[in-house]
């Protein structure tokens, strides 16, 4: 565990990024601490680990043994254990606050990495040194987290990353919506969110950041190449449809085509990419109109019961 020190916030933060520049790709994932109503978030979270330690990623977390983020941390373990492999590739980074309340946590106690800070702001900035970062389900905390980083990218104090948002049963729906208002309405700069549905769709996209994702030397460029990610991650998901695909496969076709293929072949796959994207968008967009008007029952019910109680009681 890493002691306090009177260093400053700088001086902590830039010896923490000089420490992980040859650590590999680094994941950051936020996500609630709590596991949700549904089993359904717990096991993609836990899938989303394993998907961290097979593609040898290194996973900064906030350090918690319970609900979404110790799922993630333990999928992280037992992927990484199963390479027989020493060194875990886990940060946890917390405050002394939070740390106190782990000290007799079985899973926490073999975690090797544990950085402790001295506030939340400083956990934070170290949090945002990883290569990308990963949203899972989670509460009020989650929801900081990501304001945060929107705001550290926009105001030039972030450098433009990846941002995944990991739409565990359409949990991101909502929000989705809110980012782009905000963006349409001139309150925002757009951020390049990828969202995904599952966790084929996130190993797709790990696998892309693994293969063509490079740090940009600045915002447009670094901006440029996630929207081009997004864009084109349909396609990948099209056609790849089990395992008996690869994503290498995948991009060697599409770089073929682009150096050797003839115009008619050239349009030919601009022509699948744009479509495979539409199709996804469309698709999205239904699956938004049916939690809608989902959200329309609920509202008509609760009106219903008010009417009711208004009507039992005429003193209201």
């Amino acid at each position: 565990m890493e002691k306090c020190s009177t260093k400053s916030i700088e001086e902590i933060v830039g010896d923490f990024v000089e420490e992980n520049r040859q650590a590999g790709l680094r994941v950051f994932v936020a996500g609630g601490s709590r596991s949700g109503n549904d089993s359904i978030y717990v096991e993609e979270a836990y899938n989303l680990g394993k998907q961290i330690a097979k593609m040898e990623f290194r996973l900064d977390f906030g350090l918690s043994s319970s609900g979404i983020m110790g799922a993630v941390a333990k999928g992280v373990l037992d992927g990484w254990n199963k390479k027989q492999c020493k060194a875990v590739p886990i940060q946890g980074i917390t405050t002394k606050e939070y740390y106190s309340l782990y000290q007799t946590d079985e899973f926490i106690n073999q975690l090797e990495n544990i950085i402790v800070a001295q506030s939340l702001e400083e956990r934070k900035q170290k949090l945002l040194d990883a290569d990308f970062v990963v949203f899972a389900p989670g509460g009020v905390g989650t929801l900081d987290e990501l304001a945060y980083d929107c705001v550290a990218m926009q105001d030039g104090f972030l450098h433009i990353k990846p941002f995944i948002l990991y739409n565990i049963n359409g949990y991101f729906h909502h929000l989705v919506e809110y980012l782009k208002s905000m963006s349409a309405e001139g309150f925002a700069d757009p951020m390049p969110f990828i969202v995904v549905d599952d966790s084929n769709e996130l190993s797709i996209v790990f696998r892309l950041l693994k293969l063509r994702y490079k740090k940009a030397k600045n915002t447009k460029e670094a901006y440029a190449q996630a929207r081009q990610l997004i864009y084109e991650l349909p396609y990948f998901i099209k056609k790849k449809p089990d395992s008996s695909v690869h994503v290498e496969d995948i991009i060697a076709h599409m770089q073929n085509v682009s150096l050797h293929g003839s115009a008619e072949e050239r349009q030919d796959l601009a022509n699948e990419i744009e479509k495979a994207y539409l199709e996804k968008e469309i698709e999205r967009m239904y699956d938004r109109l049916a939690k809608t008007g989902r959200d329309t029952s609920i509202v008509s019910e609760k009106l219903t019961k008010l009417k009711q109680r208004k009507k039992a009681n005429p003193s209201c």
